[in-house]
């Protein structure tokens, strides 16, 4: 009987399972776009541009927001719960502030005329981040999911599930988003 209860603990859990799934079906759609958009840039067309300054500013907020996002993580393994719950609003907030420069840096590029119509490959980069900041927007909402539950007054659930899933996704947006920068600046 207890070989059975073992065998049962070394499997993931669904819901993990599933996460990985869509993570990997992330990645290939972030694949097949730099790809295109490594293959249209040889066309003559291409017009080459600068990233806006809140771009790099909201790769370190997103970094710092995976920082806390993971000491609210081990807070919460530890039953810290005022930590936990301060962390989590903190990355809830470095969440919000990323979106926010991700608003500033597509409002500068629509300022400067780099519109979607305007250029093939101002699309592309309208595309790749837009579908990026969808992804975040969907994490931030799960986000405040986990900052509101954390200072729900029921019943403490100690279930550990819900907080490594929103901290392999949050740290996948994060690396995500660094690869996006990087490919960026990298392959004008």
């Amino acid at each position: 009987m207890s070989s059975v209860a073992i065998k049962q603990t070394n499997k993931i859990h669904p819901h993990k399972f599933t996460l990985w799934v869509g993570i990997g079906s992330i990645v290939m759609m972030f694949a097949g776009l730099t790809s295109a958009y490594i293959v249209k840039r040889n066309q003559a067309n291409w017009i080459s541009y600068e990233l806006p300054v809140a771009f790099y500013y909201s790769a370190v907020v997103i970094i710092l927001s995976s920082l806390t996002l993971h000491f609210s993580a081990k807070a919460f393994k530890n039953r810290e719960v005022g930590a936990y719950r301060k962390l989590m609003a903190t990355t809830l907030l470095l969440g919000v502030l990323f979106i926010a420069l991700q608003i500033i840096g597509f409002n500068n590029f629509w300022n400067e005329g780099m519109t979607l119509q305007a250029s093939v490959s101002y699309s592309f980069l309208y595309v790749i981040v837009g579908l990026h900041a969808i992804h975040v927007i969907g994490g931030a909402v799960a986000l405040i999911i986990m900052s509101v539950k954390s200072f729900s007054k029921k019943t403490k659930n100690y279930n550990i599930v819900p907080v490594d899933l929103i901290c392999t996704y949050w740290h996948f947006v994060d690396l995500l988003w660094l690869y996006l920068l990087v490919f960026l600046i990298m392959i004008k």
